[in-house]
């Protein structure tokens, strides 16, 4: 349902980017009860674009999130969001966090524009309403599943195991 741009100077290896691509999806499914096959993160080397900050050329790695508006996201949770990407960067990308170097995480932007979708065939609920959506399209996820989806296997497996996806509370 998100969709998150990781833009990169720095060289990342393929470990790297899987461990980003990973952290980011379980950040993100945590904070907003969403099921992990529906959070997208796109990696991209943009070492050799024109980026221009305070109207000067400056090379930097950032993190762009899009995703679904609503009441439920208030800034302060949205705040948290960009912090526990940030320390993922670090904890991948820049363990010591150096300042001012290419390893650093320059920015993480959140961007509420996703305002409707479909994905794997399926619409896209109103955020913050993704556990009663599971819900009510279990059926068709299990039938994805035993047809032999591995995605919507995987899926029903996450949901057995996360109670926040089912509606229960920790």
């Amino acid at each position: 349902m998100p969709m998150y741009e990781v833009e990169h100077i720095t060289p990342l290896s393929i470990s790297q980017k899987h461990q980003l691509a990973k952290d980011i999806t379980k950040i993100h499914s945590e904070l907003f009860t969403t099921p992990s096959l529906f959070v997208n993160v796109r990696i991209t080397d943009i070492s050799r674009q024109d980026v221009y900050i305070a109207g000067k050329k400056k090379q930097t790695n950032r993190i762009i999130a899009h995703i679904r508006p609503s009441p439920t996201r208030p800034a302060p949770l949205l705040n948290t969001l960009c912090t526990q990407i940030t320390t993922a960067w670090n904890t991948t990308v820049n363990p010591h966090a150096k300042p001012s170097d290419e390893l650093e995480l320059r920015a993480v932007f959140v961007l509420g524009t996703i305002v409707a979708g479909r994905e794997v065939g399926f619409e896209l609920p109103p955020a913050g309403e993704d556990g009663q959506w599971v819900k009510e399209n279990m059926e068709a996820f299990k039938a994805k599943a035993e047809a032999g989806d591995r995605d919507f296997r995987d899926l029903v497996e996450e949901v057995g195991r996360r109670g926040d996806l089912r509606g229960e509370e920790d």
